[in-house]
């Protein structure tokens, strides 16, 4: 460990000037504060947390619709946990409608939900599928048990994010440069590396897909800045254990074979092109707006609130206003207050309203 920071305090010298790096996973931004990592590396290296936070990135509208999914009478919801205290429209969250009397499950996986549905038949139940290429294949992997079952009151609404398109959107924004990416490793297990290569051979931005433990959080770091002390833009991929450059191929058969990349809304970025996944035409009756048209108005992000700042690199949680006064993981105004990977929260955990 101390080889590979000395090594990284060697680079700097010879790139003589700062550096900018975005780690995209959630789970990279609350690894990089629990290890300490800002500590033991040179100050002129930033790190800057991105939209790899599934609950953080759940737009406000999609929160509203699954509250009225739940609203229904002859409805049950289910859901993960970590969506529960998401804030909707008029700050309701999932939770809030279930103390109204909102018939909503939290589950620990889709299978649990077709469980509920099958001891349930007299109710349609739904699942709110979120997350990113990491939950999407057991949840396609439910779809099919559904199917072969011939369960008929099983279906999903579909808020899937996929994070290639978005890395996209990063590096076209104006008001962003940055000098390499830590790519997440969970993700790449399943679609590999080979989704990246736009980002170096387009935008000549070094990129290592990366685990989760100290030492490989700070070799990852190593590498980004070899490539850029050596004038090379490449996906590497540290975490070679689990991550191949084509993937998880049975993993990405099942996704396509239920779903097709469409547009897709961001919370507090907006729409990009292909960055979800909605159910193939052959799938559709799986999908609950198939049966239940639900009319919720677009709301706007809370007054004060930077999440879409934060999500996009542009600023980090302390320098919003609202950080850790009235917006804390107890009473989150934002989303990235609300899971545990996100940005806020991880900051709020780790650093209290420390500046770096």
């Amino acid at each position: 460990m101390q080889r590979i920071i000395k090594k990284i305090h060697s680079l700097m010298k010879t790139i003589n000037k700062p550096v900018k790096l975005m780690e995209v996973c959630g789970t990279h931004t609350v690894a990089i504060f629990r290890h300490g990592i800002r500590g033991v590396i040179p100050k002129e290296i930033v790190l800057l947390s991105g939209p790899g936070c599934p609950v953080c990135v759940t737009p406000i509208k999609d929160v509203d619709i699954a509250i009225a999914i739940a609203k229904k009478d002859g409805y049950i919801l289910t859901t993960f946990g970590d969506m529960m205290r998401v804030p909707g429209s008029k700050k309701q969250s999932l939770f809030h409608a279930q103390a109204e009397g909102a018939n909503i499950n939290i589950v620990y996986s889709p299978m649990d939900a077709l469980n509920i549905a099958i001891k349930n038949k007299e109710k349609k139940v739904v699942f709110f599928a979120t997350g990113f290429e990491t939950t999407s294949p057991s949840i396609a992997g439910t779809l099919y048990q559904a199917e072969h079952l011939g369960v008929k009151n099983f279906f999903i609404y579909s808020a899937h994010k996929v994070v290639p398109p978005a890395l996209k959107a990063l590096v076209n924004s104006p008001d962003l440069k940055l000098d390499g990416f830590i790519l997440p490793g969970h993700v790449s297990t399943i679609i590999g590396s080979k989704p990246y290569e736009f980002i170096a051979t387009e935008y000549k931005i070094p990129s290592v897909i990366t685990g989760f433990d100290a030492e490989d959080i700070l070799t990852s770091i190593m590498m980004l800045l070899t490539q850029i002390a050596e004038g090379r833009a490449e996906i590497e991929i540290q975490y070679t254990s689990v991550v191949k450059p084509e993937g998880n191929r049975k993993a990405l058969e099942l996704i396509n074979e239920y779903f097709e990349p469409c547009d897709a809304n961001w919370r507090g970025i907006g729409v990009i092109p292909g960055s979800g996944l909605k159910l193939r035409r052959s799938k559709k009756h799986f999908d609950i707006n198939t049966i239940l048209k639900i009319d919720v108005a677009e709301s706007a992000e809370p007054k004060g609130c930077q999440c879409g700042h934060v999500l996009r690199g542009v600023k980090i949680p302390t320098e919003c206003k609202l950080f850790g006064k009235a917006c804390t993981p107890e009473h989150p105004v934002g989303a990235c207050m609300v899971s545990t990977e996100g940005s806020c929260a991880a900051y709020y955990k780790y650093s209290g309203t420390v500046r770096f």
